[in-house]
């Protein structure tokens, strides 16, 4: 299993209904997700920064920022995101990956 984790911007103001939108995230989305591999996703916001910082563990070498072969449905899910996030031409979030330079089980 590895881990990946990532940055992303949230645009201010923004910060309630990013949580509202991911409260009531699509079931077909998350099942997307968990058949891409990946689990154990969890999702932080800094309040100082308005970044969003992801951290996920994927049992392939994709993860849920993956740009290639991009599916209907998180296509959708990106541009109901996209006015709320700082964004790529293609409605995907930006997404900054992170290195791991620890971790302790």
């Amino acid at each position: 299993m590895r881990r990946f984790a990532f940055k992303m911007i949230l645009k201010k103001g923004c910060e309630a209904e990013y949580a509202k939108r991911h409260a009531a995230i699509w079931p077909e989305l998350k099942q997307m997700i968990k058949d891409q591999g990946v689990s154990d996703y969890s999702i932080f916001w800094d309040k100082e920064t308005n970044l969003l910082f992801a951290v996920q563990k994927c049992d392939k070498e994709t993860n849920s920022q993956d740009t290639t072969n991009v599916d209907p449905i998180t296509q959708k899910w990106w541009n109901m995101m996209a006015d709320i996030m700082e964004v790529n031409p293609d409605n995907s979030p930006i997404s900054i990956p992170l290195e791991e330079l620890f971790h302790m089980d």
